[in-house]
């Protein structure tokens, strides 16, 4: 954090600052909104025309009414190109364009739910156009799933492309200059997707103007009205937790006319994570979520487990059978390798893992540790070491793209584990959690959040993470998870 203090700043520099964001707010930033709606647009009328195209092709090759020399009807396909606006009005309706704000997994359940409508018209359209050629309903069912498959990718590239321009994004003012404060400036940094831009800080305390990461911190904050006209500003964030809530209702009374959102950061910030708010006939409530421990929620995930990873063991088969066949060549030991880990409850299960170590991988561990003092300080905080020395020649190649984790298919169908949840620990990891985490409650997964977010963090950051995932499982979170594990094992991040 780059903190300046105000006594260093002249009034003139404070006048500029103000002056440029001013300028930068009225231009650029409505600039960069027209341009993002659009490429959104274009990006999800191509997903759609992609999805019927897929689909055309693929029922062409099973269903015989859909033969090569129809399948490409001139009237059919003018109906479905007719249909086409039809998807980003719908979309619009939904808050998706353009889509700042929004996190992927509510972007893919707005997308699913918008998608699904129109699709469901469109199949019930289909008898009312007798004497029309139109493909059959199958096809559309095909080309609903692939637009669900493909408008997320898309969108998330041109998020990724446009998020490196200063134009990108909502400019948004933050209320409090101080650890809350630049906790949301942080994140919101790191979290560029969201398009949640900071452009300015607002503080009482003179000893907190100056800079916080590059975004200017000045008062006080009667000077709200002003730069919000001025700026251009719609959206603000109250980071002050710690000021009675008698004065940040106050603020937000004073303030609430100036802006079309305003978002409170509560003084449980650091465990708002699984939170969420509820009107209780006009009074505010704060839902505590675990929604993974509801019945539903685990009658739903493990129908989605097993009808996928069935599919997925199928279809790995070839793959896993070579793997088998390279481990056996490159070293002694077993094809498999069997651990007892912690599943729900604490109880222990066999998990599988294609063997990637050499057999005497626990002697090789501690001959090591003992010689190195970094290296101890290093597996001590994340309970791994990068380039393990106990690693095969095969190893570090299925390591890298996760081909070691495939047994573990047949974990999922057995039912000690989960496609998707928290990490399997050992027994003796198990002792440095507290014992009424919410994740032994719960399946272990194959993989899970914190295995596709940040591999590196500390293993009390990786408890959090999974603690997060378990208090807001969703079925569109468990999509956008395995959707990211499938893209990390293919570029060879997911180890």
């Amino acid at each position: 954090m780059n903190k300046l203090n105000l006594g260093k700043l002249k009034l003139k520099d404070i006048t500029n600052i103000l002056k440029n964001i001013e300028n930068d707010s009225s231009k650029r930033f409505t600039f960069g909104k027209l341009l993002t709606t659009s490429l959104l647009i274009i990006a999800d009328m191509c997903s759609v025309c992609l999805s019927f195209l897929f689909a055309i092709f693929l029922q062409s090759l099973f269903y015989s009414s859909v033969s090569s020399v129809n399948m490409f009807e001139p009237l059919a396909l003018a109906l479905i190109l007719l249909t086409l606006p039809v998807f980003p009005v719908v979309y619009s309706f939904s808050g998706l364009y353009p889509s700042y704000g929004n996190d992927q997994v509510k972007e893919f359940r707005n997308i699913a739910i918008s998608a699904t409508v129109i699709f469901v018209l469109l199949i019930m359209a289909i008898p009312i156009l007798q004497n029309i050629p139109v493909y059959p309903r199958f096809t559309f069912v095909l080309a609903w799933f692939f637009t669900l498959c493909l408008t997320v990718p898309l969108r998330y590239l041109v998020k990724k492309v446009l998020s490196k321009y200063d134009w990108w994004g909502l400019p948004v003012m933050i209320i409090g200059g101080g650890r809350a404060g630049t906790k949301v400036i942080n994140t919101l940094h790191k979290q560029k997707l969201l398009g949640l831009r900071p452009v300015i800080v607002i503080d009482d305390d003179v000893d907190k103007w100056g800079y916080i990461e590059d975004v200017p911190v000045v008062g006080g904050l009667n000077i709200i009205p002003t730069l919000s006209s001025k700026l251009n500003i719609k959206h603000a964030i109250i980071a002050m937790p710690k000021v009675p809530s008698a004065r940040q209702m106050n603020i937000v009374r004073e303030n609430s006319r100036y802006f079309s959102n305003l978002t409170i950061i509560p003084d449980m910030f650091d465990s708002g994570l699984w939170t969420s708010t509820r009107d209780l006939g006009g009074l505010l409530g704060l839902d505590v979520q675990t929604k993974l421990l509801k019945k539903s929620s685990q009658i739903k995930k493990r129908i989605f487990d097993l009808i996928l990873a069935s599919i997925l063991l199928v279809l790995s088969a070839p793959i896993q059978l070579l793997v088998a066949l390279l481990i056996k060549l490159d070293s002694r030991g077993n094809v498999l390798f069997v651990q007892k880990r912690c599943g729900i409850g604490k109880k222990e299960f066999d998990m599988l893992k294609f063997r990637s170590m050499q057999i005497d991988a626990d002697e090789r561990l501690q001959e090591v540790l003992k010689d190195d003092e970094k290296l101890r300080e290093e597996f001590e905080v994340y309970h791994k070491i990068d380039n393990d020395p106990r690693l095969t020649r095969v190893g570090k190649f299925i390591r890298k793209y996760s081909l070691d984790e495939l047994p573990q298919l047949i974990n999922v169908i057995k039912g000690d584990m989960s496609l998707i949840g928290p990490r399997a620990y050992l027994q003796w990891e198990v002792e440095h959690l507290k014992s009424d985490n919410p994740i032994f409650q719960v399946k272990p997964g194959a993989s899970g959040l914190w295995q596709v977010t940040d591999r590196n963090s500390s293993f009390e950051e990786r408890v959090r993470i999974e603690e997060y995932y378990v208090r807001n499982w969703s079925f569109s979170l468990d999509c956008i998870l395995v959707g990211k594990t499938i893209v990390a094992i293919i570029k060879g991040t997911g180890n």
